[in-house]
């Protein structure tokens, strides 16, 4: 058996780099009787059916560190986080749901502020509410490179399989294109109807950096499902609430209702942000009801 690793799955078909060489591969039917399903990341064992032509078969997929449904990837270290000044308008709640869902996953978050040139006031704005947490934040504009050499070098030196994850339109492909200096991944358009983004990459594939380091350009989407998360524990995954959960009278506690709540304190005495606790509350919620409404 050869080891690989998933780059590219389109449909059932599936492409693996085993080496310096490429195989265009399909699964056994029994990961279908094991309820699973090779996807983009994983690393799998593969038996060579055809070495001129390049042609396997997915034999084993070796057990993950980790796995995302929405983006669907696996074994990911880090999680790239885009949005737009403008054209879209940033939304900060799918930016936060983000950051959630690499804390719950111990993924290592970057945002990047995309689109400088639309609203430079807006980028600075969000760079400092974020740096202020915590967070790494690297200011973009895809078009002329500014901001893009940050990205490069981070992930060189610290990450192995590295998500680009926003809404469509953000500018993600245009950010991998200037990465890897080529046109492979395929460039958004905002709708001009609706300043949302057009969905236009409909195929997960893994752009390899150098050797063994990839970047994963997502399908483009205007949610983010974070079911993963319990409702219960969303507050472990604000890191700024950290410090202050302690604080919190009632064990348990959602800090919305309840009296001498460490976080309410903290966001009244302008430790803790309002603007992201307020998005805290509709993440709690959203959460809340899919939990009382869940389908069995």
């Amino acid at each position: 058996m050869q080891k690989g690793l998933i780059i590219k799955n389109i449909t059932n078909t599936y492409y693996i780099k085993s080496g310096k060489t490429i195989y265009e591969a399909v699964a056994r039917g029994k990961f279908k009787q094991e309820e699973i399903a090779p996807t983009v990341g994983d690393n799998v064992e593969i038996e060579i059916t055809d070495e001129q032509n390049k042609k396997a078969i997915i034999e084993k997929i070796i057990e993950r560190k980790n796995f995302s449904r929405r983006p669907k990837v696996a074994n990911l270290t880090g999680l790239i986080c885009v949005i737009a000044t403008k054209l879209p308008k940033p939304d900060l709640l799918m930016l936060d749901k983000q950051l959630a869902f690499a804390e719950y996953f111990n993924i290592k978050p970057t945002i990047i502020v995309n689109k400088m040139d639309l609203d430079e006031n807006t980028a600075l704005e969000i760079k400092n509410e974020y740096s202020n947490i915590g967070y790494n934040v690297i200011i973009t504009n895809a078009i002329t490179g500014e901001g893009i050499k940050e990205i490069v070098n981070r992930t060189e030196n610290n990450i192995q399989i590295l998500a680009l994850s926003g809404n469509s339109g953000v500018g993600k492909s245009s950010i991998i294109n200037k990465i890897l200096n080529k046109n492979e991944a395929i460039e958004g358009q905002v709708s001009i109807k609706n300043k949302r983004g057009k969905n236009t990459t409909t195929i997960t594939s893994l752009y390899e950096l150098e050797e063994n380091i990839y970047i994963v350009d997502t399908p483009g989407f205007s949610t983010f499902d974070i079911t993963e998360i319990e409702s219960k524990d969303l507050d472990k995954y604000f890191i700024e609430f950290r410090n202050y959960l302690t604080q919190c009278e009632y064990q348990g506690c959602s800090h919305i209702k309840e009296q001498n709540c460490g976080i309410k304190t903290a966001v009244e005495n302008g430790k803790i942000s309002k603007n992201r606790y307020d998005r805290y509350l509709k993440i709690y919620e959203d959460l809340k009801y899919k939990e009382e409404h869940k389908k069995w």
